[in-house]
């Protein structure tokens, strides 16, 4: 052994020791995202991670439902979570969020102010707006035109003699609350109707047309429209976007369409809040601030198709984009819109009991 050695095989040992004293801290540099489908670009998580030097590590969900039931049972350690407002309402009075320090949130100016102060979380004390999307009906343009069926109304999902040309061709979201409420609007009814007999309407109305559906999904919906295993969808604005680009990018012999029933609709306004068993509280408000600013927040539009809240963001979001009504609807438009809001504990029963039955009959 020459007299080198020792030296480098100290040197060596002290590296290797200052490593495993140094990587425990380093693992926890993590912020924990509980976060929609599809709902940031990957290209926003690198820059967001550059400029934390940080790691981001998402878990996700398809349904405000299945996150609030996966919260119930005990999942802990989310920093973020980007619920609808109807299911910000829920996690404030489980008094299961903490409260926002907005001097770390310098960008929250950047929102509109038609998109704060609303009534799922007055004055903001626990959310931000992040994005929002509007539940519609996606469709293979080609099929629609050859079947000669109508594309503007709730009727296509709901109405058997429509569904007769589509039995086996058509998924809804396997989301209570958002079917629900398409069926309550297609009635004429308003998305948050409580009256027991008007909710049995709707549930007989989607149990009519069950039979004639593929499928309930939340998740996949965008392939099977983009491949052509599916010729309707009942979804989010955002993964329709996706699925036109994709089927276009793909070379498809078809083109995805969608729109908004003229029944009207649900206009789901997504925010951050943090989650009270987060631990890292101070990435968190990095995080939000980092995607109120407008270039990031822009991303979310011009890559997924979300509607976007942030006043900044305008100057970036392709015009072509900006002037898709099913994304930025028009004040007409707007007025056939709704926000889901939380139920109180009598009708919360009476639909999950509703929903036990659409789902086994």
């Amino acid at each position: 052994m020459n007299r080198s050695q020792p030296a480098r095989l100290l040197r060596s040992l002290l590296a290797a020791a200052l490593w495993w004293i140094a990587s425990p801290a380093q693992a926890q540099v993590v912020l924990h995202l509980y976060n929609w489908n599809n709902y940031i670009p990957v290209e926003t998580v690198h820059r967001f991670e550059a400029h934390c030097r940080c790691k981001l590590q998402q878990d996700y969900y398809s349904d405000n439902e299945e996150m609030l039931a996966k919260l119930a049972a005990g999942a802990k350690g989310y920093d973020v979570i980007v619920p609808t407002g109807n299911a910000v309402q829920t996690l404030v009075r489980q008094q299961a969020l903490r409260p926002l320090d907005k001097q770390r949130l310098p960008h929250i100016a950047n929102v509109r102010r038609e998109y704060m102060d609303l009534p799922f979380d007055p004055g903001n004390r626990y959310s931000v707006p992040y994005a929002y999307s509007i539940t519609l009906i996606g469709y293979n343009e080609e099929k629609m035109r050859d079947l000669g069926l109508p594309t503007d109304t709730w009727a296509l999902i709901f109405e058997p003699r429509w569904l007769e040309k589509l039995r086996g061709k058509i998924t809804v979201l396997d989301s209570q609350r958002e079917l629900m409420a398409a069926a309550l609007k297609y009635l004429g009814y308003p998305v948050n109707e409580s009256g027991e007999a008007k909710l049995r309407q709707a549930r007989d109305l989607i149990l009519r047309a069950k039979p004639y559906w593929s499928a309930f999904n939340a998740s996949s919906y965008i392939k099977e429209l983009t491949v052509g295993n599916i010729w309707v969808a009942h979804g989010y604005s955002n993964d329709m976007f996706q699925a036109q680009q994709d089927a276009r990018s793909a070379g498809r012999r078809f083109t995805i369409g969608y729109s908004i029933p003229m029944e009207g609709a649900v206009l789901a306004v997504d925010s951050m809040v943090l989650h009270r068993t987060g631990r890292r509280p101070d990435l968190a408000h990095q995080f939000i601030d980092f995607m109120l600013d407008g270039r990031n927040s822009a991303d979310l539009t011009n890559l997924i198709g979300s509607g976007n809240p942030n006043a900044d963001a305008t100057q970036y979001i392709r015009p072509e984009i900006f002037g898709n009504k099913a994304i930025f609807p028009d004040v007409a438009t707007l007025a056939r819109l709704e926000m889901l809001q939380d139920y109180d504990r009598r009708t919360r029963r009476l639909v999950n009991r509703m929903w036990t039955e659409i789902k086994v009959r």
